[in-house]
C-alpha cells in the first residue's frame, strides 16, 4: 500500500486538507519514543487504497523540536508528498518547499487558501510557478473542498525534479526570493477597519481584553454544550440504566460483590451519583461527568484552532507562561483544565520537553477546578457573598503563578521557545470542526476512559475493605488544628478524590461557617485531582513523576489551608 504524507507549515490548513481526502476514518498516534500525535487515515485513489499522514507543521527541514522531527521522519518514510503551501504567505513556505524538492521524492504542491490570497490582492501565476518547481502545482481551498478532486487527480504526474542540488539555507532563501518574484504580484490594499480589530487581538494590552471576552464566550458555550449533554442525553440514560441495575442489585446478595458491583444503597435505592459501585459512579464518572464536557471542550477548542484565534492566544501570554517554565502553548492544558482536568492533562502532550509537560500537568491538576467543581463552588459560597468566591480563585490564581515560579527554578529541564506565524482569521467549516472533535473524542474513549474506570475500582475497593473509614478517623485531629475544621468534613474531603464537585456540596450540611467553607472548599481544590485525572497523570508522568507531583499538590494544600486557617480563623 502506497503511503502519501501532508506536510507544510502550522497553519496552512493541511488538517483541513486531509480531513477532505480521509473522512472520519482516522486515528491518532504517538510516534515512537515521543509524546508528539500524528494523523493516519485511508482513503481509496484511482481503484487503490492509499495511507494517508498528516504531520505535525514544520518550518524547515532542519528540525527545532520533536513536533518537527516526527514531521521529517513520517516524510522519509513515505511514497509520495503533498506539500501544503498558504498561499497569502508563499515566500515563507517555499522555504521548506525547495528543501523538500532537493531530497529528490515525489512531491505535489497544494496551494491553499486560494480564496484568501484573491480577497488579499495576492496574485499567483500558477503555470509558472509549476514550471519553476518542476512539480504540479494545485490551487486549493480546503475549507470548501475547491482543488481537492484535482490534487488527487494530478497525483499521478507527480515527478521527481531535476536540478535541484542541496546548497544550503541562505541559496534556499535566494532561490525563494527569484521564484516569488517571477510568480506573485500584490494589488495595494489600504488597511481597513476589520484589519485594526484582527490586530487589536494579538496587540499586549488590547489582546488581554479581546482573551478576556472570547474565554469567557468560550467557558459559556462549553458550560451550555456539557450541562445539555448532561441534562438531556446522559441522565435521561442513566435513569432508564438504573432500572436493570436496580434488579441486579435486588437478585444479589448483600457483601463485597454487592458493593464492589453496585455499591452502597442511599437510602435503600441503587443511585448512580452516589453508589460508588463500579457499573453505577465507575460508569457515570467517565462517561456521564466528564466526556459531556470533553465533548463541548473539544469542540471549543477546534473552533479556536479553525478560525486561527489560538496562536493569537498563545501569542497574548507567552510573556507570562515563559516565567512559570512553560510557553505561550501551556495556556492550552489550563483553558481544558477549566472545563475537565482530564483533557488538561492529556493536552500538555503538545509542549516539547519533560519539564515544560511536567509543570503544566502538575499547575492543572493543582490549582485549575473544573467547570463542575466551580459550578458547585458557587452554589456554596454564592449566599455568603462574593468576597468568599474571591477568596477561593484568588488563592488558586496566586498558587498557580507563584507554584509555576518556583517549578521553573526547581525542576530540571529545558523551556523551549514558541516561534509562531500569525495566521488570518478564517470562516471555520463546521463540517471540519465536527470531524476533528469526533477523532479527538474517541482518542479519548480509547485511551483515557480505561484508565478512569480502572481509578474508580481503585477506589472504591479501599471504601469497601474501610481504608478511607480508617484514614478518616486519625486524620481528623490534625483537621481541626491545622485547618480549624471539624472532624466531619474528613470523609467530604477524602470524597473529593473521587468527585471534587460531589465532595463540595457534602460540606452543605454541617453547618460550617462561611471562613471554614472557604478553607475547605480551597483545600479540596488544591489537593489531590479527581481518581479521573489521577489515573491519566499516572499514564502522562509514570510512577516516579506521579508521586513527586502528588507530593506537590499534598504539600501546597497544606501550607495554603494553614495560611487561610490563620487569616481567617482567629
Amino acid at each position: 500500500m502506497k503511503t502519501i504524507v501532508l506536510i507544510g507549515d502550522p497553519n496552512v490548513g493541511k488538517s483541513v486538507l486531509f480531513s477532505r481526502l480521509t473522512g472520519v476514518d482516522v486515528i491518532t498516534s504517538n510516534y515512537p519514543g515521543t509524546t508528539v500525535d500524528y494523523l493516519k487515515g485511508r482513503m481509496v485513489i484511482h481503484g487503490e487504497p492509499v495511507e494517508i499522514l498528516d504531520a505535525p507543521g514544520t518550518y524547515s527541514l532542519e528540525a527545532a523540536n520533536k513536533a518537527e522531527e516526527v514531521a521529517l521522519s513520517l516524510m522519509d518514510r513515505t511514497d509520495l508528498i503533498v506539500n501544503v503551501v498558504d498561499a497569502t504567505s508563499l515566500e515563507r513556505c517555499l522555504l521548506l518547499t525547495v528543501e523538500l524538492l532537493e531530497k529528490r521524492k515525489p512531491v505535489i504542491i497544494a496551494l491553499n487558501m486560494w480564496d484568501e490570497a484573491q480577497h488579499h490582492g495576492i496574485s499567483i501565476n500558477v503555470p509558472e510557478l509549476e514550471k519553476l518547481l518542476q512539480v504540479p502545482v494545485v490551487p486549493t481551498v480546503a475549507i470548501t473542498g475547491e482543488g481537492v478532486k484535482e490534487l488527487i487527480d494530478r497525483l499521478d504526474d507527480l515527478r521527481i525534479p531535476d536540478r535541484m542540488e542541496n546548497s544550503g539555507e541562505d541559496q534556499a532563501w535566494i532561490r525563494v526570493g527569484h521564484i516569488v518574484r517571477k510568480v506573485q504580484t500584490i494589488a495595494h490594499r489600504h488597511h481597513t477597519f476589520r484589519d485594526r480589530i484582527v490586530d487589536a487581538t494579538v496587540k499586549p494590552v488590547t489582546g488581554i481584553f479581546a482573551a478576556i471576552i472570547i474565554l469567557f464566550s468560550l467557558f459559556w458555550l462549553v458550560r451550555f454544550i456539557g450541562e445539555g449533554f448532561i441534562r438531556y442525553g446522559v441522565e435521561p440514560l442513566f435513569k432508564l440504566y438504573l432500572v436493570p441495575l436496580t434488579k441486579l442489585s435486588s437478585w444479589m446478595e448483600p457483601g463485597f460483590i454487592h458493593d464492589v458491583l453496585i455499591g452502597t444503597l442511599i437510602d435503600g435505592k441503587v443511585d448512580y451519583l452516589q453508589s460508588m459501585g463500579i457499573l453505577t459512579t465507575g460508569l457515570f464518572v467517565p462517561l456521564g461527568m466528564v466526556l459531556p464536557y470533553i465533548i463541548a471542550f473539544y469542540f471549543a477548542l477546534a473552533l479556536l484552532e479553525d478560525t486561527g484565534y489560538l496562536p493569537r492566544l498563545a501569542t497574548v501570554v507567552d510573556n507570562v507562561f515563559h516565567r512559570l517554565g512553560m510557553h505561550g502553548h501551556g495556556v492550552i492544558p489550563v483553558l481544558l483544565g477549566l472545563g475537565c482536568n482530564v483533557p488538561g492533562v492529556l493536552s500538555a502532550r503538545g509542549l516539547e520537553t519533560r519539564k515544560q509537560r511536567f509543570i503544566a500537568i502538575t499547575l492543572v491538576s493543582v490549582s485549575v477546578p473544573c467547570m463542575a467543581q466551580t459550578a458547585m463552588i458557587f452554589g456554596v459560597l454564592g449566599h455568603s457573598g462574593a468576597k468568599f468566591i474571591l477568596l477561593v480563585f484568588g488563592t488558586l490564581l496566586a498558587v498557580f503563578i507563584f507554584l509555576g515560579l518556583l517549578l521553573n527554578r526547581m525542576t530540571r529541564g529545558e523551556s523551549m521557545e514558541i516561534f509562531l506565524d500569525i495566521p488570518p482569521y478564517r470562516r471555520p467549516c463546521m463540517l471540519a470542526i465536527v470531524k476533528k472533535t469526533w477523532m479527538r473524542v474517541r482518542w479519548f474513549l480509547a485511551e483515557a476512559v480505561p484508565f478512569l474506570f480502572l481509578g474508580v475500582l481503585a477506589v472504591n475497593i479501599l471504601n469497601v475493605l474501610g481504608v478511607i473509614h480508617y484514614v478518616s478517623i486519625h486524620v481528623t485531629p490534625f483537621m481541626k488544628i491545622w485547618f480549624g475544621l471539624p472532624g466531619e468534613a474528613v470523609p467530604a474531603l477524602l470524597a473529593g478524590f473521587l468527585r471534587k464537585d460531589l465532595a463540595v456540596g457534602m460540606l452543605v450540611p454541617l453547618g460550617l461557617s462561611p471562613e471554614q467553607l472557604t478553607i475547605a472548599v480551597t483545600v479540596l481544590a488544591l489537593y489531590f485531582p479527581c481518581v479521573a485525572t489521577f489515573a491519566v497523570l499516572f499514564k502522562e508522568l509514570g510512577v516516579k513523576d506521579m508521586l513527586k507531583s502528588a507530593a506537590i499538590m499534598v504539600s501546597t494544600a497544606l501550607v495554603a489551608g494553614g495560611i487561610m486557617r490563620l487569616l481567617l480563623i482567629k
